[in-house]
């Protein structure tokens, strides 16, 4: 039992410097985490033994150390967060009958949008396969999740010419666009597009999110357009949305 709380003050200094924007002085590591000084050196020197941090001595800083890369290296090999998603996929487009629809799993690769895993109730002819990119901008999916980012940082990720894309003349092609687009959608909690990536087809979608409460992924469906109104895109819409929290649920989204 003396070893569980170093091991939760462990994991608790890799999460704080994973989600650092580089390395941190060990003080200022105590000082967020609520550490008692001494403590966090010593805490540290057994971590870089092991190697999950290093030490900067130039700077006095700590970062992450191979260690964790060699963890998240394993997290990605074991699929976890399509494993977790098929069963709800595969729920999600029983629930959506009687409208014939794909549901798929995508996360963001940049300014792309990357799909994971799919389930489908009817083959539909659409570019939305696993493994594809997509414009982040002009999917469902991707938007879902720039819409639960801060928009600093998309503005950031959008910056250059060629982050912008145009595939049926529909859809975003200027941060303001873009912009007025993200606000609705966060406001609302789901995303959608109507012939933005393939002509005839629409989706709807709502972001994943992580036990930092950020977004790591997105649910949605994709359906032919002429066969849906409003009213069924707002219920396709709701029961994304519920798969999402369900997942980020099972990730540890409190």
């Amino acid at each position: 039992m003396t070893q569980v709380p170093a091991a939760t003050r462990a994991l608790a200094v890799l999460m704080h410097l994973a989600s650092a924007p580089g390395p941190m002085p060990a003080a200022s590591i105590a000082r967020s985490l609520g550490l008692p000084r001494s403590s966090t050196y010593h805490l540290l020197d057994a971590m870089r033994e092991s190697g999950f941090v290093v030490h900067i001595p130039g700077e006095e800083r700590w970062g992450l150390g191979i260690a964790a890369f060699e963890i998240g290296a394993a997290y990605v090999r074991h699929d976890p967060l399509e494993r977790m998603a098929t069963p709800l996929l595969q729920a999600l487009v029983r629930a959506s009958a009687p409208t014939a629809v794909v549901a798929y799993l995508g996360v963001l690769h940049g300014t792309e949008t990357l799909y994971l895993a799919k389930a489908e109730s009817r083959h539909l002819p659409i570019v939305t396969e696993v493994g594809v990119r997509l414009p982040a901008a002009l999917t469902a999916s991707g938007r879902a999740m720039l819409a639960a980012l801060p928009i600093e940082q998309v503005r950031a990720d959008f910056a250059t010419p060629r982050a912008w894309v145009d595939r049926t003349g529909r859809g975003p092609t200027t941060w303001q666009a873009l912009r007025a687009l993200l606000e609705v959608e966060r406001d609302r909690g789901w995303s959608e597009e109507d012939g933005f990536i393939t002509e005839g087809f629409a989706s709807v979608a709502a972001p994943v999110r992580n036990h930092l409460h950020r977004p790591v992924a997105a649910i949605g469906v994709t359906f032919v357009s002429t066969e849906s109104t409003p009213a069924v895109r707002r219920a396709l819409a709701a029961k994304s949305m519920r798969t999402a929290r369900e997942l980020s649920r099972r990730l540890g989204e409190r």
